[in-house]
């Protein structure tokens, strides 16, 4: 099949409003008590074919962690062995594969996840995750089907890149894939970084061994199964659940590891590269590393911002799901000026937030995690309760007897390094210090020194000035910078996601800056009547 295909710039996925009355919201709600209950037993996928090792790992609600959604098989070195195998004999045919194929297979994806999958992903986002319908909506369907459609489009903005090609020859470049496999870890937060992270590279050619988070194989599994229905061949993507230990070790010390898709923690994320490190001389190639590692994401609030506007920003962006995203607003800096009517405004708006099962649409949030995220977060808030140079002034209530619920939270600091202004929590507390208005610019000098990580921030400020005197200062701070808006929510194909310091590689997840860490260039260089004589004219009396 002979043609120069393309596909046209795709559009972001609608988002649903899931409103009383709608199709989607009797379509979602007849899912979600379809598939709870119901219990299931999940595989490993290897080669296309289900592996049942009998080491078993549980799938449980966070909001009501005595209801079982099902078991998982769990992997160790065998498995992993077997999976690298399997994407070592699957990339034999992929790699060589006509790109317009491989695209093919994600654009369908997509239209299938806009359609038939979509409730199944967003019910399965719901009950695994903990997520509203209108976090799973944004998440587990547009921004995954996002990925799929615009990574197609950037896909061939890569393979267009060609050089210049002097008289009598042709220069050419091989954009090929990684020789060997690519390890994909997911996180439990974002089902479309769980679907993004194998598929991004799996899409340039690269084949894939992944390991999902364990409180998110429920949700992996279903995105599997799309990919399966998406035409997907056996052994491009091989999916391995499992500890750390078992299946990571076995991974990233194996001569054939070709890249690492990570997100995750910073300490995780730094765990991996050392292993890396301690390894090189035994790689048959020099691993591509690739991680986005969390965040402690800021809010600066200058004298001139609109209190309510800040208020709602620091709600929405520090509380939505329960605070669980690398991007959440978890430090703000506010004016003394400002303090009051942006406390009173935020209390006001949390006191009518509703927290319970997100099968009640009702509620704002959820629960968090697991029981290990509820122990870390409240040990936060408890610390904070008893500091002298720290309050908890909004929330700091909390309960795990049915699941594991965190209400928003608020401490204020005396102190600007105080511990929950440095750390990062990834739960639903925000910790705010109050600055002297004269003080903007030292606020700005202790946002950009105070935290290690540099993910996302915003400033609020109706001064022009001010806002430009953030944007130069923060410019290192945040890899997404936010004009008078919560610096949470990144688009695909409007605000690439990522960041620097231990914040990660900022590779942008969602733009061809990700895509082209999958492909090594080859560059041909072909002339058309070769030399005959080896003299030169200079050599001539």
């Amino acid at each position: 099949m002979e043609g120069l295909f393309e596909t046209t710039k795709p559009s972001n996925e609608p988002v649903k409003s899931y409103a009383p009355g709608t199709p989607e919201r009797a379509e979602l709600k007849k899912r979600l008590a379809e598939m709870s209950g119901t219990q299931i037993e999940i595989p490993i996928i290897i080669g296309g074919k289900e592996v049942k090792t009998g080491k078993m790992g549980e799938c449980r609600m966070p909001h009501k962690h005595s209801h079982l959604l099902g078991t998982f098989h769990k992997a160790s070195a065998e498995q992993v062995e077997q999976a690298i195998a399997a994407a070592r004999e699957a990339r034999k045919d992929w790699a060589n594969r006509p790109w317009q194929e491989r695209a093919a297979v994600f654009l369908r994806a997509a239209d299938l996840l806009a359609g038939p999958y979509r409730q199944t992903l967003n019910a399965a986002t719901m009950l695994a995750q903990s997520k509203t319908a209108h976090q799973a909506e944004i998440d587990a369907a547009c921004e995954l089907i996002d990925f799929f459609r615009f990574n197609v489009y950037y896909m061939q903005k890569v393979y267009s890149e060609q050089p210049d090609s002097g008289a009598g020859i042709w220069n050419m470049l091989d954009h090929r894939p990684l020789e060997g496999f690519v390890f994909a870890v997911t996180p439990f937060n974002f089902a479309s970084i769980a679907g993004n992270l194998p598929t991004a590279p799996a899409l340039m050619g690269c084949t894939v061994v992944w390991k999902p988070a364990s409180t998110a194989v429920y949700t992996a599994h279903y995105i599997m199964e799309l990919l399966e229905a998406a035409g997907l061949p056996p052994g491009v993507i091989n999916m391995v659940p499992g500890t750390g230990g078992q299946v990571g070790k076995p991974a990233l010390t194996h001569p054939e590891l070709a890249g690492i898709h990570f997100t995750g923690s910073t300490a995780t994320f730094q765990s991996m590269w050392r292993t890396v490190g301690e390894n090189i001389a035994n790689y048959h190639a020099y691993p591509r590393i690739v991680g986005e590692t969390g965040g402690k994401d800021f809010v600066v609030v200058h004298p001139s911002a609109e209190p309510k506007s800040v208020a709602t920003a620091l709600v929405r962006g520090a509380f939505e799901y329960q605070g669980q995203k690398c991007s959440a607003a978890s430090r703000a800096y506010v004016p003394k000026s400002l303090w009051q009517d942006v406390k009173d405004f935020m209390a006001a708006d949390m006191a009518e937030i509703k927290m319970g099962d997100p099968a009640d649409f009702s509620n704002f949030m959820t629960a968090v995690i697991d029981k290990a995220a509820f122990n870390t977060i409240t040990s936060y808030i408890d610390h904070a309760k008893q500091a002298s140079d720290a309050e908890v002034v909004l929330g700091g209530e909390y309960d795990d007897s049915e699941g594991y619920f965190v209400k928003p939270t608020v401490i204020q600091a005396k102190d600007p390094k105080y511990r929950s202004m440095q750390e990062e929590i990834f739960g639903p507390v925000l910790t705010v210090y109050v600055y002297e208005d004269a003080d903007y610019e030292k606020a700005l000098d202790l946002c950009n020194e105070t935290s290690p990580y540099a993910l996302t921030g915003a400033i609020f400020a109706r001064e022009r000035k001010a806002i430009h005197l953030a944007t130069s200062k923060l410019r290192d701070a945040a890899g997404n910078f936010y004009i008078n808006d919560k610096p949470t929510g990144a688009v695909v194909g409007q605000q690439p996601f990522g960041g620097a310091r231990a914040s990660g590689t900022n590779d942008k997840a969602g733009s061809f800056l990700n895509l082209i860490r999958w492909i090594s260039p080859r560059t041909i260089k072909e002339t058309f009547v070769p030399a005959t004589d080896f003299r030169y004219p200079f050599m001539a009396e």
